[in-house]
């Protein structure tokens, strides 16, 4: 893919909005990247900022997005926690600057919808971070299900089966909190493959799901587990099981069978690895790698994790920035952000009720409170 622009093209000026521990991803990407420029960052902790700035040679660290904006940016990445997304979208998109926005896009359906909206009116990119469909292994299930080698996926399986210490929890104040995480391994973790799974599979029509949580419920008012049985508006099924009580991380995994019979699943094992095709069973030959690899283990630091994802996000901060510079669309907008966002609110107002959601039925405005089990 070449990103480069025309010769009488400059650089694009990129500003970073938020310095914790994801913000190093955003700008290796941008780094690695010619014709663009970091020309500032900003953080509630001024302090953050600047030693942000000072380690990686940026001119600006400035403590709101205000003033990150009046340094006249083409592209803001927003790194700040879920529940300010919105705040940070509106501003950027009021002063005409694109926006690359970190995972989930937002905590409640409404808020995403009027994130997007904005950005539509304003004519502004909006893409969302799901660095994991640019891994080669999705890629090349997608491009089977896309040539007919899948035939039209009819079911799905999506587990993702993690840990996460109580310290995991305990390093921000909002972490773990319905009001300023939005919700537990779904919203945080699972909301990742989630987005695979709704990306393999299509438009969901129906979501009955349960949370609860089995391990942390001394540290975060949050789910740490759940599961779900979602039917796809094309006829599909698939189930979805998640936690993050699990020791050791079993990782996860994405299985799809098509209507001919032909199976595909790709892994994540340790998290953090690259995703690989460890089933691809097509006219009538099983080809296999090992799940779990001899001698890796399953429980892996944080900063590890997000570390080895840094060649995805520069693959999709590249494909943002060809985006912006050409026109086109984001391999991953707004909108795709949303779908995903859909879907766990919606298991967690099934858990809620004890009954279906249909999508046509999940309130656009609320987020739901459910207080978990156990």
């Amino acid at each position: 893919m070449n990103t480069a622009p025309p010769p009488t093209a400059r650089p694009l000026r990129i500003g970073i909005a938020g310095c914790g521990a994801i913000s190093r991803n955003h700008l290796e990407a941008f780094r690695a990247l010619d014709h663009v420029t970091i020309a500032g960052v900003c953080d509630i902790d001024l302090d953050r900022a600047r030693g942000t700035a000072g380690a990686w040679g940026i001119p600006a660290a400035v403590n709101t997005v205000r003033e990150l904006l009046d340094l006249g940016l083409d592209i803001i990445s927003v790194c700040t926690p879920h529940p300010t997304h919105e705040d940070v979208v509106l501003q950027a998109a009021a002063a005409g600057v694109h926006v690359l926005c970190e995972k989930p896009i937002a905590i409640e359906l409404a808020s995403a919808e009027r994130m997007v909206k904005a950005c539509g009116d304003a004519g502004v990119k909006l893409g969302v971070l799901f660095q994991r469909r640019f891994w080669p292994a999705a890629q090349r299930i997608r491009a089977a299900i896309d040539d007919g080698t899948l035939g039209r996926p009819i079911m799905g399986q999506c587990s993702v089966m993690l840990y996460r210490e109580p310290e995991y929890y305990s390093r921000d104040a909002w972490r773990g909190t319905w009001a300023n995480d939005g919700g537990g391994v779904l919203m945080t973790q699972a909301i990742h493959y989630i987005d695979l799974l709704q990306w393999f599979m299509g438009d969901v029509a129906e979501v009955y799901g349960k949370i609860t949580t089995y391990k942390h419920g001394g540290h975060i008012e949050v789910e740490d587990s759940a599961t779900a049985v979602i039917t796809f508006t094309s006829g599909a099924m698939a189930t979805l099981e998640a936690s993050t009580a699990v020791s050791p991380s079993l990782g996860v995994q994405v299985r799809i069978t098509g209507e001919a019979g032909a199976s595909a699943s790709l892994t994540e094992f340790p998290e953090g690895s690259d995703g690989r095709v460890d089933l691809w069973a097509v006219s009538g030959t099983v080809s296999t790698e090992p799940a779990y690899p001899e001698g890796m283990q399953g429980n892996v630091p944080l900063e590890r994790i997000n570390g080895q994802l840094i060649p995805h996000h520069t693959s999709q901060v590249k494909d943002f920035v060809q985006a912006v510079r050409e026109g086109g669309e984001p391999a991953i907008t707004g909108r795709d952000a949303t779908k995903a966002l859909r879907i766990l609110l919606a298991v967690y107002e099934s858990s809620r009720t004890g009954k279906p959601v249909h999508f046509t039925q999940l309130p656009s405005d609320t987020l739901p409170r459910v207080r978990v089990a156990g």
